[in-house]
């Protein structure tokens, strides 16, 4: 449980952007409280956020020799606690942002807040493969975000899983340094919209797997992903398509569930803020990362708004 029960900022979330927030909170002297995930049945709540699942993270500006995520997110933390940050772990099981000071029910406890940072991301999603959490995170492989790690796939052959924009995107992208990807989606027509799918099969290094899906991923230590198995989902064949990775783009989901009723959230679920700023439909409730962001959903970009919440809800104290 955390050590008062009322404290004038309260940051929900542990990854970049809370971190971030934290570290200019108490900077400004605000005291904040940053409440950690942790504890629920997912094998990837884990406090820290995405990045504690990250191997090699070589897109993070001041480590020219790439940094392991889990360590980058540990250096991020000693920075808030230096400052005086206080930490707390647990779930946040409600929030009353109506009435004045704003009321969290965590797992252990209530307590109310001033000012409320919400920064408590959004999940890829996955096809939930036995062995799927081991390709993401021990071997390497498996992943949700092409920017981030197109970088390491040059001349490999790739699979993208998904049939919308985001897999087009993907795939496309991917396209400059694979030597070839292929599109597994489980039905023939896709989501996409017809300028996206134009662009994706006008492109000749991008093949297609329809009415597929991905059964098993093939591969282990020292090796990466080497393939995997591919069922089509109409005659019941299955294959072995050797590849060196596979990239989900079957979409994400913000976790805002908790904050239904409480904030104006878009129709998957990401928070609405005022543009330019952090602010949400409640004065001094703001939010951070990739809770609010369905474009970018990068460590940088996170952290950037972090440092955008902090000073909002600094501002925001002051008057």
């Amino acid at each position: 449980m955390t050590a008062k029960s009322h404290y004038r900022v309260v940051i929900l979330g542990s990854g970049p952007a809370g971190l971030t927030a934290a570290v200019y909170a108490s900077r400004a002297e605000l005291q904040p409280v940053v409440i950690e995930g942790g504890g629920g049945d997912d094998a990837t709540d884990v406090p820290g956020g995405q990045l504690m699942l990250t191997t090699e993270v070589d897109n993070y500006p001041g480590f020219p020799e790439g940094v392991l995520g889990p360590e980058l997110m540990e250096r991020m933390r000693k920075q808030a606690e230096r400052f005086g940050t206080e930490f707390a772990t647990g779930e946040v099981k409600g929030a009353a942002f109506k009435e004045r000071p704003f009321r969290l029910t965590l797992s252990a406890g209530e307590i109310t807040a001033d000012t409320v940072i919400v920064a408590t991301g959004a999940r890829a999603k996955w096809l939930n493969l036995p062995e799927e959490l081991d390709f993401r995170t021990k071997i390497g492989g498996v992943s949700a975000c092409a920017t981030c790690d197109g970088f390491f796939y040059k001349n490999k052959d790739v699979l993208v899983v998904g049939g919308g924009d985001t897999a087009m995107e993907e795939a496309s992208f991917l396209s400059k340094f694979a030597a070839k990807v292929t599109i597994v989606h489980r039905r023939t027509e896709l989501r996409a919209s017809k300028a996206m799918q134009t662009q994706a099969r006008a492109n000749p290094k991008i093949a297609w797997l329809l009415e597929s899906v991905i059964e098993k991923i093939l591969g282990g230590p020292g090796q990466g992903v080497t393939g995997a198995m591919v069922r089509n989902v109409k005659t019941g064949e299955v294959q072995e398509v050797p590849c060196g990775g596979i990239f989900m783009a079957i979409g994400h989901t913000p976790n805002t569930a908790v904050f239904a009723g409480q904030l104006e959230m878009d129709e998957q679920g990401y928070l609405l803020v005022h543009d330019g700023t952090t602010a949400t439909s409640v004065p001094g409730v703001f939010a951070a990362g990739d809770v609010a962001d369905h474009r970018y959903r990068q460590a940088i970009t996170a952290a950037g708004s972090g440092c955008m919440a902090a000073i909002d809800a600094e501002r925001f104290l002051s008057h």
